[in-house]
């Protein structure tokens, strides 16, 4: 039996993960070394509650650089004002009468932060933008940025997983709208989809992108398909649109295990100049469930497949330890271990330090048990449901938002709960851990049933002063309208002063169970 060390101070099996939402197909990551596990995943404005209630002023609270290839190097400056912009994305929404279209909202950052007023929307019914608002299509179920035309102004990629392509249902699709001096565009956007369209591969439900080679100009744009990762890059024969540059396909190899890819996160984990790619999944075949990772690594000719992690599909970047390498932490909020008893109870977090040969071999891992966490570690809880890593505090060290959308809050199943972990010298800490659910002092709202508060966490730097406040997403609140909430972020790190929260009403688009906040760019 594997085991490797766990913030619990116990030794742990290693094998676990969580229920995300099925894409058909799959991949095969190489197993290394490990036998089989027994069983083998803000400017001024005032808001209102959904129950009608008036809730705080949006604070000046929160953009980092970007185009570049570490983690800290947001790159979501759509206008190219210095300041991080924040992308939400809608999958649910009404558009044109037509239900679960879907849209994206931009709130574009200034010195005060966000708020509601200087904000765009967009869908595929908004004039320049490739297709047609559809029923089901869900525009904005995965939403990504990078500069890829490389003019300087970030683009935003937007995920179309249930895109019906002429008789081919849900084979899924991408839009790549245009940054530019006056913010995003949907003139001349560009339209992506699969080599081989096929009926239910969702194309398009996971996104990233960076400057994985010295070959383009702008940052790589990374799409998962069922099986595997295609990569496209700007066309600078062809203006205006992206070409297919190459496919990662992980075949299999002795001792290889099946693998559905569900999500990709960025760094520089080798610190060699060139962004790097980690696509995280589930096990297939005889032990499903589990969460695995292959790590590539950028190189100055283009990405190479280096090896297999454990942990994964939630997975985040950033310089915990600030020592220059980006690290990689992984979510693993259920698996088939997440039962009573179980070391993996609840969901796990799995941190790898970065370094010369990229993320460490061996994670430490993290439960709500371990010592120093808040909170007591219960089978659901979904602990690693979402992750997102930056610097809350401005001490040079990446901090972690933790997500766990299954968190019971005393009586209320699945309300929904997050925690901060402090990055330090020796890595993460439990030392000033902290957590919030909406029960929490100065959170607006009441933890409510299925809320899941929490599925979407984003640390998020809007006003540049070089500490990330949060944003927590509960896509379920009012049974399916979503809500974010903003935390902002002083010397003493995210705090819930002050915090207020939105929905996509907010900012002048359809609200009714249009699962607002259900992907955020990170």
């Amino acid at each position: 039996m594997f085991t490797t060390r766990c913030r619990t101070g116990r030794r742990t099996r290693n094998g676990p993960f969580p229920d995300t939402p099925a894409l058909p197909g799959r991949c095969c990551f190489e197993e290394p070394n490990m036998r089989k596990n027994r069983s083998a995943a803000l400017a001024a404005a005032t808001f209102l509650l959904v129950s009608g209630a008036a809730i705080a002023t949006a604070p000046s609270a929160y953009a980092g650089s970007p185009g570049s290839t570490r983690a800290s190097d947001r790159n979501s400056d759509f206008n190219g004002d210095g300041y991080e912009d924040v992308l939400i994305g809608a999958p649910g929404a009404t558009v044109s009468g037509r239900s679960g279209a879907g849209l994206v909202t931009v709130q574009y950052g200034s010195a005060k932060g966000i708020g509601t007023s200087n904000v765009a929307r967009f869908s595929q019914s908004t004039s320049g933008v490739a297709g047609a608002a559809e029923p089901g299509d869900g525009f904005g179920r995965a939403v990504a940025t990078g500069d890829l035309d490389g003019d300087g102004f970030d683009d935003a990629v937007v995920g179309i997983p249930g895109e019906d392509l002429g008789t081919v249902k849900d084979a899924g699709g991408v839009a790549v709208l245009w940054g530019s001096k006056a913010g995003l565009t949907g003139a001349a956007s560009d339209w992506l989809e699969t080599e081989e369209p096929a009926a239910g591969e969702q194309f398009g439900t996971g996104l990233a992108a960076g400057r994985f080679t010295a070959e383009t100009d702008g940052d790589l744009l990374a799409v998962l398909d069922p099986y595997g990762v295609e990569l496209f890059a700007y066309d600078d024969a062809a203006r205006g649109s992206m070409r297919r540059e190459s496919t990662q396909r992980f075949g299999a190899k002795a001792e290889a295990r099946d693998i559905r890819p569900v999500s990709m996160t960025t760094g520089d984990y080798d610190r060699n100049g060139f962004a790097d790619l980690v696509v995280s999944g589930l096990s297939l075949g005889d032990e499903p469930g589990y969460g695995w990772s292959a790590y590539l690594s950028g190189n100055a000719d283009g990405l190479k497949y280096e090896r297999d992690l454990r942990g994964g599909p939630v997975a985040a970047s950033g310089d915990i330890d600030n020592d220059g390498y980006d690290d990689l932490v992984t979510g693993e909020p259920h698996s088939p271990d997440d039962q009573p008893g179980e070391t993996q109870t609840g969901g796990l977090v799995g941190v790898r330090l970065g370094g010369p040969d990229g993320p460490a071999a061996d994670p430490d891992w993290w439960v709500q048990d371990s010592p120093g966490v808040p909170g007591v570690a219960e089978a659901g809880d979904g602990w690693g449901s979402d992750l997102s890593v930056a610097d809350t505090d401005g001490d040079g060290h990446a901090d972690v938002a933790i997500g766990a959308a299954g968190e019971d809050i005393g009586t209320v199943e699945d309300a929904g709960a997050v925690w901060v972990l402090r990055g330090s010298a020796a890595g993460l800490t439990s030392v000033g851990a902290r957590s919030w659910d909406q029960n929490s002092t100065d959170v607006p709202g009441a933890a409510e049933k299925g809320d899941k508060w929490g599925a979407q966490v984003r640390l998020t730097d809007p006003n540049s002063d070089g500490r990330f406040g949060l944003l927590a997403a509960s896509p379920g609140e009012n049974t399916g309208d979503g809500h974010v909430w903003v935390l902002s972020a002083g010397s003493g790190g995210v705090t819930a002063a002050g915090s207020w929260t939105y929905n996509a009403a907010s900012l002048g688009a359809p609200h009714v169970d249009a699962l607002f906040g259900a992907a955020i760019d990170e």
